[in-house]
């Protein structure tokens, strides 16, 4: 088995004379442009490749992500047995391992060289082929696939057609790198919603499920102790914090996020320190000293975010009694703390400290990164933890600190 460059003329080789088909190499171009299917594709320019190189039979195989073996994806003129058989190869194999470990056109002569060896063409009067020509697929060094061309004669086909067959390999194996990127982009893409859909259950359906955990051993203490107005009080509270997770559900499965308040963060921000006192017997402060603030729907949602989970934690690991939320706004930043007098931030390896669990510390990152801000997390000067958010009005970038 040799490379085709490596071929010397003698007794039994017949040059082809037919002049290379440059036009192939414009309508390939042109369907690459137009974003077909990668692989139909593949299959389509078959009949032309084995028509250019003066071949009876044909096939294409591309790389499999999962073993890199190559796989059958079209074939023109092999026998059905001989396409079950060959459905996919090893990477190394015969004249596909030599083409796609040297990146060139290859050609294979001896019997044991490849098992395509005498398969028959499609009305081929003779025998089978005896000889096969890989036309590897690459893209910057990465092997793709490998077009076979199967011939019932050695025939050596001029420069001007190698040179055709190679700039074909090289079109097509641009596509199936395209096509690789755009799965990898596309499970990326995959991945981040999922990201994006557990934060957002967690920023909001988790915590309003969390209160109703607390609130349930209250209810059956009252109900235990006769106490009508508080078993009351508590039933209304349940049944006010299933309303809300069940409406934020409905919002995230229909918008994949959770309700931003449409009057504006600031007012969702005194809405909640409003209600968190009686949601946590914890007393909290707000102040709002940055005044109108003018930001996208998009800012308000991963700030007001971010702001509920520090809450969150106040509330459930900081055993604290007084916690205090600020807004500020001054050269060209917001700036958002949040503070309580409470145990101190979670040590890493701690897990019974109080501070943000480790997959609500990555939220809260990953919404500052959204924003081109800052998140850092540290112990509050009088004792407790101190949670500060910055990030520029305009989104510029900046790092994530924590």
């Amino acid at each position: 088995m040799i490379s085709l460059s490596d071929r010397t003329s003698g007794g039994g080789i017949a040059d082809a004379q037919r002049p290379p088909d440059t036009s192939l190499l414009a309508e390939i171009t042109a369907d690459l442009g137009a974003g077909h299917d990668v692989e139909a594709l593949l299959r389509r320019f078959l009949l032309p490749i084995v028509t250019l190189a003066g071949a009876q039979a044909g096939a294409v195989r591309v790389f499999c992500d999962e073993t890199r073996r190559l796989r059958l994806v079209g074939h023109l003129g092999l026998a059905p047995e001989v396409v079950q058989a060959e459905a996919l190869v090893d990477r190394h194999c015969g004249v596909c391992g030599v083409a796609t470990h040297g990146q060139q056109l290859a050609w294979s002569e001896a019997a044991g060289d490849c098992k395509l060896h005498g398969v028959r063409a499609s009305g081929a009067a003779g025998g089978g082929c005896a000889h096969v020509l890989a036309v590897p697929l690459a893209h910057r060094g990465r092997l793709l696939g490998v077009y076979n061309l199967f011939f019932e004669t050695a025939v050596r086909s001029d420069d001007g057609v190698q040179t055709v067959l190679r700039a074909v390999g090289d079109l097509l194996g641009l596509a199936l790198d395209h096509l690789r990127l755009e799965r990898e982009h596309l499970r990326a893409t995959v991945l981040a919603e999922r990201q994006l859909m557990a934060a957002e259950v967690h920023d909001s359906v988790a915590q309003t499920l969390t209160f109703v955990k607390m609130r349930l051993p209250l209810l059956q203490q009252a109900i235990e102790g006769d106490e009508r107005a508080r078993a009351l009080k508590y039933v209304a509270d349940v049944r006010g914090a299933v309303t809300q997770a069940h409406a934020s559900l409905r919002e995230i499965l229909t918008h994949y996020r959770a309700p931003v308040d449409p009057k504006g963060l600031l007012h969702a921000l005194a809405d909640c320190a409003r209600q968190f006192p009686a949601r946590t017997g914890v007393a909290l402060a707000y102040a709002n000293r940055a005044g109108a603030l003018e930001l996208s729907t998009e800012q308000e949602a991963q700030a007001f975010h971010v702001v509920q989970e520090a809450l969150a934690n106040v509330a459930q690991h900081a055993h604290a009694r007084h916690a205090w939320l600020s807004v500020d706004a001054r050269d060209g930043l917001v700036e958002i703390v949040v503070e309580d007098d409470g145990t101190g931030p979670r040590a890493a390896d701690d897990a019974t400290a109080a501070g943000p669990t480790h997959h609500g510390l990555m939220i809260m990152g990953e919404r500052a990164r959204r924003l081109g801000g800052q998140l850092e997390i540290g112990r509050r000067a009088g004792g407790g933890t101190r949670v500060r958010l910055a990030f520029p009005r305009a989104g510029a970038d900046a790092r994530t600190t924590a």
